[in-house]
């Protein structure tokens, strides 16, 4: 049998554990098993509350409460999040800031402050946008990455989240758990199994191992409705669940949902990544043959991820202000030198050619032998069509 270690095509990018293909070359025939996706959760740590720890850090290490206030009476609204030393006390999101008050007197209570939130989300989203082939940002403080043609295996992708993580911590200065698995749904269930700042990486061979033992709510789309039905069945965990037939859970649920629980308890998922627009870089990442600083090997690495930034400028409709060259050295720092331009654009040899200086200008600044290196380009700007006649 034949292993490839990727695919080049986007339809071998969107299913979970793939099929056999099957060659035929006169009388030998050819097994070509495809390897699975390798899909990164990234969830960042009781964000809001975080965000405001590092804005003021006086309050690091004391219970925080970030309020919705309804502006009613003083203390009128619910809790937004809170940080794990609120949590001890019972202050949970949902919750009146009147019970949490009674819950924790002293805590810190602060209003929600969407501002700072965005500004740093967009930060990190911009990190964590030049590790993927594909992205998908859930909300403002969570994002799936598909790293499968970034990495070899699962050992070399839990490296990844490493430097995923730790680029975060040093230049946001915030804390994210990382969940690594062949499935959007058990990378998201991995992100949750160490938190805070947790890194749980789950193989091919070992999903059931993993999901066996979780509770059934561990399913994002198992709501208490369902929980109690299937409590009601004697099914309290993830293991018990896959345990029951297809017939069985559509006769119960419906055929929609009776599949999806299914699938689900068996870790089945080939949801691909959706890239919603609106998004403010474009970025990839590749790992150099052999660890170097010879620019010519370089820079036909450069080559081909400014050909991918282009095709992806070229599917959004949109142009770039500046760009960025991304070093990752053998000691896993991430590093950049980037470039603003004067006018906007949009063609392939501008990123190429401005990669190419900047990776000189890095190489020459930093004596360093590099693992991986990136492009990114961004201050991106929507293309205008040409103005007709009668618009002047």
């Amino acid at each position: 049998m034949i292993y490839p270690k990727h695919a080049s095509n986007s339809t071998y990018l969107q299913k979970n554990l793939y099929p056999p293909t099957t060659l035929y070359s006169q009388n030998v025939i050819i097994f070509i098993m495809q390897s699975p996706r390798i899909i990164i959760h990234m969830d960042m740590d009781y964000f809001f509350a975080q965000c405001e720890e590092k804005e003021h850090p006086e309050i690091k290490g004391k219970p925080v409460v970030i309020c919705v206030y309804s502006g009613r009476s003083k203390d009128s609204g619910a809790v937004s999040t809170s940080n794990y030393e609120a949590r001890k006390f019972g202050i949970k999101a949902g919750i009146p800031i009147s019970q949490a008050k009674k819950l924790k007197p002293d805590a810190i209570f602060l209003p929600v402050n969407m501002k700072l939130y965005k500004s740093v989300s967009l930060e990190v989203m911009g990190i964590l946008r030049g590790y993927c082939d594909a992205f998908e940002q859930k909300s403002i403080d969570e994002a799936f990455c598909d790293i499968t043609g970034q990495v070899i295996d699962f050992d070399d992708a839990r490296m990844y989240g490493i430097m995923i993580k730790k680029e975060i911590l040093e230049k946001v200065g915030l804390t994210c758990s990382i969940g690594v698995a062949p499935s959007k749904l058990l990378a998201k269930i991995a992100s949750d199994f160490q938190k805070p700042d947790g890194l749980t990486v789950v193989k091919p061979g070992d999903v059931m191992d993993f999901l066996a033992p979780l509770k059934i709510t561990n399913l994002v789309g198992v709501g208490k409705k369902t929980e109690q039905r299937l409590n009601e069945m004697n099914v309290r965990t993830i293991g018990d669940m896959s345990g029951l037939s297809m017939d069985v859970l559509i006769r119960e649920f419906g055929k929609a949902k009776g599949e999806w629980l299914k699938q689900a308890s068996q870790g089945i998922d080939d949801s691909p990544l959706e890239e919603h627009e609106g998004t403010g870089q474009i970025g990839r990442i590749a790992t150099l043959k052999e660890d170097t600083d010879d620019l010519s090997i370089i820079n036909e690495v450069i080559n081909s991820l400014s050909e991918d930034i282009h095709r992806k400028l070229g599917e959004r409709k949109v142009g770039f202000k500046s760009i960025a060259f991304i070093a990752i050295a053998t000691d896993f720092k991430t590093r950049a030198k980037s470039h603003t331009l004067a006018v906007p654009a949009k063609d392939l040899d501008t990123i190429k050619s401005n990669a190419h200086e900047l990776a000189k200008e890095f190489l020459a600044e930093n004596p360093v032998i590099l693992r991986r290196v990136g492009v990114r380009v961004a201050n991106l700007t929507e293309e205008k069509g040409q103005m007709t006649l009668g618009e002047f």
